[in-house]
């Protein structure tokens, strides 16, 4: 009798980067996630595994199981206050095109009427990955929290959801219709598709070309969009993000951090900024 093939587990594949970041016998790990997913980006490599599993902590920007804290934020820096309306702050002709969108995803206006445009834009961005494929429950954040949990390990967060969406609070009315215009024409046209896809494509083949070529995408030009991320996004936060990791360095433990693939990349990326403050930098792959 013939015996059966056995089959052997799909290998895990180096989708994104890995750095390593160490000084004076500490050392964290250092992680580029994509926010959204599919079941087919998994399993994670081995090097995030071990890295992970030789960590006492994963630290995120933000611990997306915390809804609680994500909808006091929303509360709090994305809703009008008094019963404000959308309608009331944006032109008739925005309000059109909102209404043609929302329209065809069976949403109402009425239903996100509460809502600042900014908000409204990003939902809808989130959407549109969605109905594409791209899941948030397959986003590296969600898988990594099952590990980390599975693991017993604890999980703290670099940022808030309070801290980031007021960061999106300070764009005045006039730049969060911009904002929210510069959406809808880049669902329109397939924009937001194609660009996400290409953050996606470069996370999964971890190509060092395709990487470096996402910053000049999302921060060239003068839409509202890409100065926002460029001035505020990036330049802002990853400063920010850098003392945050240097302070778990100063911490004694080693810690495994996951953050946008966007903020390890360029000039201005976190590796740099920790190399200029004299932490060794190393490529895992």
């Amino acid at each position: 009798m013939r015996a059966k093939a056995q089959l052997s587990p799909a290998p895990a594949k180096r989708h994104g980067i890995l750095y390593k970041v160490s000084r004076d016998g500490q050392a964290a790990y250092l992680f580029g996630t994509i926010h959204v997913g599919a079941a087919s980006f998994y399993p994670l490599a081995p090097e995030v595994s071990d890295a992970l599993g030789a960590s006492s902590a994963l630290v995120l920007e933000l611990d997306t199981n915390a809804e609680l804290a994500y909808a006091h934020a929303v509360l709090a820096h994305g809703s009008y206050s008094s019963g404000g309306q959308i309608q009331n702050f944006i032109a008739p002709a925005t309000l059109a095109l909102l209404t043609q969108a929302l329209h065809t995803l069976g949403i109402t206006v009425a239903s996100v009427q509460h809502l600042k445009p900014w908000l409204i834009a990003n939902i809808l961005m989130g959407l549109e990955l969605q109905r594409s494929g791209y899941e948030r429950t397959q986003g590296n954040e969600a898988v990594l929290l099952v590990l980390a949990q599975a693991q017993g390990k604890r999980v703290t967060e670099l940022e808030s959801a309070d801290y980031q969406l007021a960061l999106f609070d300070t764009l005045s009315a006039a730049q969060a219709e911009r904002y929210l215009l510069e959406s809808l024409r880049d669902l329109s046209d397939g924009s937001t598709l194609r660009k996400a896809r290409a953050t996606i494509n470069a996370w999964v083949s971890g190509d060092t070309a395709a990487l470096e070529a996402l910053v000049p995408d999302a921060v060239g030009g003068n839409s509202m969009m890409s100065e926002f991320t460029r001035r505020v996004l990036l330049g802002q936060r990853n400063p920010e993000m850098a003392s945050g990791i240097e302070r778990i360095l100063q911490g004694g433990k080693t810690a495994f951090v996951g953050v946008g693939l966007l903020h390890l990349l360029g000039d201005d990326g976190l590796p740099q900024l920790l190399s200029q403050r004299g932490y060794r930098v190393e490529r895992v792959f």
